[in-house]
């Protein structure tokens, strides 16, 4: 998911967002343990877009203070 994307939802939505990504990313761990992932670049790119969710959060969480 692209930053400009991420900079027009709301916290509300961030927020749902980072649980789910979250949860999907421990299936991908799941299914990579147990053999089941082909393409482990996925997980790569999960963990990229989760970290760019919580630096959005932050940053609106400091422009508000």
């Amino acid at each position: 998911m692209k930053i400009k994307e991420l900079h027009q939802k709301t916290d509300k939505e961030l927020k749902d967002l980072l649980q789910e990504s979250r949860h999907k990313l421990g299936q991908l761990k799941f299914d990579l343990a147990s053999k089941k992932l082909k393409n482990i670049k996925r997980v790569k790119g999960l963990r990229r877009d989760i970290a760019r969710i919580l630096t959005i959060l932050k940053i609106k969480s400091n422009n508000e203070k």
